[in-house]
């Protein structure tokens, strides 16, 4: 892996031809420290925001010990990467039965997500041993919320009703050692408002059943700074949580939990991409929808972009839309991403808060997912990782700014 101090040197030592994911693994450990001393609880990293094994190892680094799967691949990625010490919870709701018989059996799984009697079954079926039920379960029940404060919904496909949620939660109770209730109020929630509102659900559904809970997981949805999404501090998020989690008729000793992925990972990575042809307003760079700007093609999803110049532009600014390098129309970001208004062919844009969701959903579409690694040791383009918002500007000692820094 290169290693450079930040995009400018990236490109004036490699002048790549192809994209170039560059990763910051002092911003991912910053996070995953800010979460596990902040946070009033325990921080589940949700891998499927990015499972790279540099990426788990620097989140552990920063104290991160437990780890929210999705499938039984994720199982075996963390467990082949962190080892026996690295707590899994198994959170997606509907899972092949020998999904969980590898992860209980072989991977020493004990935490399970549902959402209906018939994966409550399912588990219990999967983890008996010789016809004799597991004593050991931790059985959380996913209750469907709003994500009305949230920019991508999470609110149809997974979760039981309050209506609902009594009789699973006492069926669960049954089977399970520890029971828990656990939800996601959709990504990149943009209010703290989100938690209260959800935790409200939850009350409403503990009491209707009776039951003793033992865990509470508030889910993911945490944000991060993007242009024209301006989050309120994180701080915020997590004292509402603490205060409505501790006003809830659980268990004296019960646990709270959160699965934070975009918040861990999106200052981990930016991309340096190059343009190809300008066409008016249009820039064609050398990745797209099918590479790591899956949203910004999909959801209309805005990051921070910047020319890559040795020297600063004096151009004024305006908005471009991008094409990527597949041949395909729909390989479109409209933006607006702002630049200066002289980019040309052969300059290079690096393109930020890609560490989330950005490697994950890389396709190999055309022949064009291929992506070369380099470490950079300056600041995220943007965070809401107090600290690292105004980290590294700094440039060491002795050396020259060359070009700055536009986040559209």
């Amino acid at each position: 892996m290169y290693a450079h101090h930040n995009a400018l040197g990236v490109a004036l030592s490699l002048r790549p031809s192809e994209p170039v994911t560059l990763v910051r693994p002092h911003a991912a450990t910053a996070a995953a420290r800010f979460f596990v001393e902040r946070f009033p609880g325990r921080s589940f990293y949700a891998v499927k925001a990015n499972p790279s094994p540099d990426l788990l190892r620097a989140l552990w680094a920063g104290g991160i010990r437990a780890f929210d799967v999705a499938s039984i691949a994720e199982v075996r990625l963390v467990r082949a990467t962190l080892g026996p010490q690295a707590e899994l919870a198994f959170m997606h709701p509907v899972k092949a039965a020998e999904a969980v018989a590898e992860a209980y059996f072989a991977h020493g799984v004990r935490t399970f997500a549902l959402d209906s009697h018939a994966e409550l079954a399912k588990i219990v079926a999967a983890c008996a041993r010789d016809g004799v039920p597991a004593g050991d379960l931790q059985l959380c029940v996913r209750l469907r919320v709003s994500s009305a404060h949230s920019k991508l919904s999470l609110a149809s496909k997974f979760g039981v009703s309050v209506a609902e949620a009594p009789a699973l939660l006492s069926a669960a109770r049954q089977a399970a050692d520890a029971l828990g209730v656990c939800f996601h109020v959709g990504s990149q929630a943009m209010s703290p408002q989100a938690y209260a509102d959800a935790l409200a659900f939850v009350r409403a559904a503990i009491v209707e059943a009776g039951v003793t809970v033992d865990i509470i997981d508030v889910g993911g949805g945490f944000p991060s700074r993007y242009p024209g999404m301006e989050p309120p501090p994180l701080e915020a998020y997590f004292e509402l949580i603490h205060r409505h989690f501790e006003a809830l008729p659980v268990s004296y000793s019960a646990e709270l939990w959160c699965e934070p992925g975009r918040a861990l990972a999106a200052d981990y990575a930016s991309l340096l991409v190059r343009v190809e042809k300008r066409r008016g307003n249009e820039l064609y760079i050398n990745d797209g929808a099918y590479g790591a700007l899956f949203d910004a093609a999909h959801v209309d999803w805005r990051f921070p972009v910047a020319l890559v110049r040795r020297h600063l532009s004096r151009a004024s600014e305006m908005g471009f839309a991008f094409y990527g390098p597949t041949c395909d129309d729909m390989d479109h970001m409209k933006g607006p991403f702002v630049l200066p208004a002289d980019v040309q062919p052969g300059d290079y844009l690096e393109i930020g808060q890609l560490g989330a969701y950005g490697q994950a959903m890389r396709t190999a579409f055309n022949g064009f997912g291929a992506s070369a690694i380099a470490e950079v040791h300056d600041a995220p383009m943007l965070s809401l990782i107090p600290g690292e918002d105004e980290r590294a500007e700094a440039l060491p000692p002795n050396v020259t700014p060359l070009f700055a820094r536009r986040t559209g």
